[in-house]
């Protein structure tokens, strides 16, 4: 039996779980197993220095509590994350009881070390036995407890971390110093080495008190995102305004905002006028200017006036909501070096106990002292770090995400990140990404006689009433116009001609007779009012040529039919954003090659090309040949990386074909979600600054595995051969995970390359002579 339609592909859902007890890559790996054998699950990923799990699976066929007691069957702790709710900002802050575990532990182990210290000087202030055993058990099995569980339920599942390891190598010192405290209770000064259980354990705790403050130091633009959202919102409900908290605000409310207070939520400014900081959403520092009908953003701060704001979206839904759900998205992902980290990490415990016990095995046969045999195998069990190679990758992606979200630039995954410093080749959109998106006027060219300013006026009145694009253009620069005061003149009358232009009727010098018929439109409309243009002709080609959209303004006389004056032309065309020639001059500086895949016509396409020294320009490109586009661009093996920044619909095919899709926060959602990194603010200079900090995070990771390598790679021979003191040992293994912590928090002094002050409008793209012709007078837009 057959079905007349295919069966439904399962729902996928994704879900976050905090999980708490992971101490290294090894649990890591224990926690990923565990979820990936739970049918249903597509995917599970867990981050180290997020504390966090992250799971894709099948609504039909898991439950998030099947996935919560999967991680509490493992030894670990587990809760679904709740995003709904900001952290509390108010009230006293929480006991930090590691600190105190921490305090306790070094100073009962303090009066064990420092006699020890003090032993090569000639000073003996070594402690009676009892006194050492008194100090060193608590240390050993209450505040080193946590080794001893987190141990047990790895061996338990026939795995190791860490805590194994720190458990094995301090119980066995104290364990030999018991037995030798005991067996020679006749003696005075029996060796022992319960310093070495207890310094360990206390520099191990110190550690990770010290990791786990910087771990948090790492998440910071997290947290300060979310301490972005308010609480309440003032509501307005029949004349009245009610404090709400904001989970009942809904889309429609209306809501109040007063003066220095934090937006609420998505909406459209209903009443009022402000200005409005985005700073830590863009990395925008001046204020935006906003009035009714604009847009303004939950979690950005009203300047001096009090606004009006129609809820448009609210919860998951804002802004703000998906800038976090990005970023956490990004630090939760692994990039590809950290998964073969963590096959290393994999087999890294097993293998050091190994080493341990040959170690033990080797000394005592060899020397017949089995109790410094034991004390080299414990320096062998202490000086292993899984900790530091757990923390190495994510600890840098983390400190990198972060830094670059509070500049406005959101890079959505790690593995974005991770290619991106290795882009070779830059392709940009024109439209949208290098220029504006509204087209601008970029010369009014005016024959023989005639006064620009007066043919602007006469051009931006007959078009008073359109909302075409050009027409606005006419508008804004005719307000903006040099010596242009006077009111725009009264339309009596206005008709568009369909695919020729506008006609409209002008009261001349304030008379009652409308004596003035202005055209403005196309030659074509031009030679229906045998308008002579052959003045204006050369000057027209020299415009058609660079690409830019021409349109004629004339006089047609109504007395006379048939007979008019042309009075010039008005050209129209892309106009750079602020910051467009500083991008591509820094990214050629970089070594980049720059390249222009544009659905223009060429002579728009080549404007643009030659006013920012493109390397390589393609006009007239399809939505669905940007794609290939970016496949040639790569080349033939060895392929070249390739970055793709654009911000259109039309641009998504090519923003998930390249290497790394770079799109811009000013465009589309679709572009924004077929690439990787997202830049906030409409600059084009972000895209140099997105590679360079994805630079430098590989760096800092790089530089972090190499110091996680190198401390295993030097430490754990070095406790073999016997030259390593498990004091010492301890000691260089929490100096190991803080370093590589430590290091990737370097990257917060992080800052965007340096720019110099640009004018906040638009320069024309290969801006042409702005004389007129034959007149020498032009106004320039």
């Amino acid at each position: 039996m057959t079905s007349d339609t295919a069966a439904a592909p399962p729902a996928i859902t994704r879900t976050r779980i905090d999980v708490s007890g992971m101490t290294c890559a090894a649990c890591v790996g224990r926690v990923e197993r565990t979820l990936n054998k739970i049918a249903g699950v597509q995917s599970a990923s867990v981050n180290l220095a997020t504390e966090t799990a992250q799971i894709d699976y099948q609504v039909d066929a898991v439950r998030p509590s099947a996935l919560l007691a999967a991680i509490e069957k493992a030894g670990y702790g587990a809760r679904i994350r709740d995003d709904t709710n900001a952290p509390p900002t108010t009230g006293s802050p929480p006991i930090d009881r590691d600190l105190i575990a921490v305090i306790i532990a070094l100073a009962l182990a303090a009066p064990l070390a420092l006699p020890m210290l003090a032993a090569p000087f000639g000073f003996d202030a070594m402690l009676p036995g009892i006194w050492q055993l008194a100090l060193a058990t608590p240390v050993q099995f209450m505040l080193g407890a946590r080794f001893y569980r987190a141990g047990w339920r790895a061996a338990r599942a026939f795995e190791g971390n860490m805590d194994l390891l720190v458990a094995i190598g301090t119980s066995a010192a104290w364990g030999l110093s018991a037995w030798t405290l005991w067996a020679h209770r006749g003696h005075e000064h029996p060796h022992l080495y319960f310093e070495a259980s207890s310094v360990v354990i206390a520099l191990v705790l110190l550690g990770k008190w010290l990791e786990l403050r910087a771990r948090r130091s790492t998440a910071a633009a997290i947290r300060a995102l979310t301490a972005l959202r308010p609480d309440q919102a003032r509501v307005e409900v029949d004349g009245r305004e009610i404090e709400l908290p904001l989970g009942l605000v809904r889309v429609g409310d209306r809501v109040i905002v007063r003066p220095g207070e934090r937006i609420a939520v998505d909406g459209q400014v209903e009443a009022g006028r402000s200005h409005v900081d985005e700073s830590m959403l863009t990395g925008e520092s001046v204020p935006v200017a906003c009035g009714p009908g604009d847009r303004v953003t939950g979690g950005s701060i009203n300047g001096d006036g009090a606004l009006t704001v129609r809820t448009t979206a609210i919860g998951p839904a804002t802004v703000l909501a998906r800038i976090i759900e990005l970023v956490e998205a990004a630090q939760a992902n692994k990039a590809p070096i950290q998964r073969l980290v963590d096959r290393v990490s994999s087999v890294f415990v097993p293998v050091v106990l190994v080493l341990a016990l040959l170690t033990l095995l080797g000394w005592g046969f060899t020397q017949g002292n089995w109790t410094e045999a034991a004390l080299h195998a414990v320096a062998v069990l202490v000086i292993a770090c899984p900790c530091a190679l757990g923390l190495a990758t994510p600890a840098a992606i983390m400190a990198g995400t972060g830094i670059a979200a509070r500049h406005g630039i959101l890079i959505k995954d790690a593995q974005a990140l991770e290619l991106a410093h290795r882009v070779q080749v830059v392709a940009f959109d024109k439209t949208g990404t290098l220029t504006v998106s509204e087209p601008h006027l970029i010369a009014c060219e005016v024959a023989a006689g005639v006064d620009p300013n007066r043919m602007l006026a006469l051009a931006a009145a007959a078009q008073s009433g359109s909302e075409h694009p050009l027409a606005r253009a006419v508008r804004a620069s005719a307000d903006q116009a040099p010596g242009n005061t006077e009111p725009l003149p009264v339309v009596l009358e206005t008709r568009a001609v369909a695919g020729r232009g506008v006609i409209a009727q002008i009261r001349a010098d304030g008379s009652n007779d409308p004596s003035l018929t202005v055209l403005i439109g196309n030659a074509g409309l031009m030679g229906e009012h045998a308008i002579d243009l052959a003045a204006l002709s050369a000057a027209a080609s020299a415009h058609a040529a660079a690409g830019r959209t021409v349109s004629y303004v004339a006089l047609a006389d109504s007395a006379h039919a048939g007979r008019g004056q042309a009075l010039g032309l008005l050209a129209f065309g892309d106009v750079l954003r602020p910051g467009a020639a500083q991008a591509i001059a820094a990214l050629r500086a970089q070594g980049l090659r720059t390249v222009l895949i544009s659905g223009d016509n060429a002579g728009a396409a080549q404007a643009v090309g030659r006013e920012l020294g493109l390397d390589e320009i393609h006009a007239g490109v399809l939505p669905e040949q940007k794609a290939q586009l970016i496949a040639a661009l790569r080349g033939s093996p060895p392929q070249r990386v390739v970055a793709m920044v654009g911000d259109g619909i039309n641009d998504a095919p090519a923003l998930a074909a390249a290497d790394v899709g770079i799109a811009m926060g000013s465009g589309t959602d679709v572009a924004m979600h077929a690439s990787g990194i997202t830049l906030m603010r409409g600059d084009p200079r972000l895209v140099a600054a997105a590679l360079d900090i994805s630079r430098r995070t590989h760096a800092r990771i790089r530089q972090n595995l190499f110091w996680a390598f190198f401390y295993n790679a030097i430490g754990i021979p070095a406790a073999i051969a016997g030259a390593l003191d498990p004091v010492i040992a301890g000691a260089a293994m929490a100096l190991s995970s803080v370093s590589v912590v430590g290091n990737a928090l370097l990257l917060k002094r992080w800052r965007p390359l340096a720019q110099t002050d640009l004018p906040s409008v638009g320069v024309p793209a290969a801006e042409a002579s702005t004389s007129s012709s034959p007149q020498r007078n032009a106004v320039k837009a």
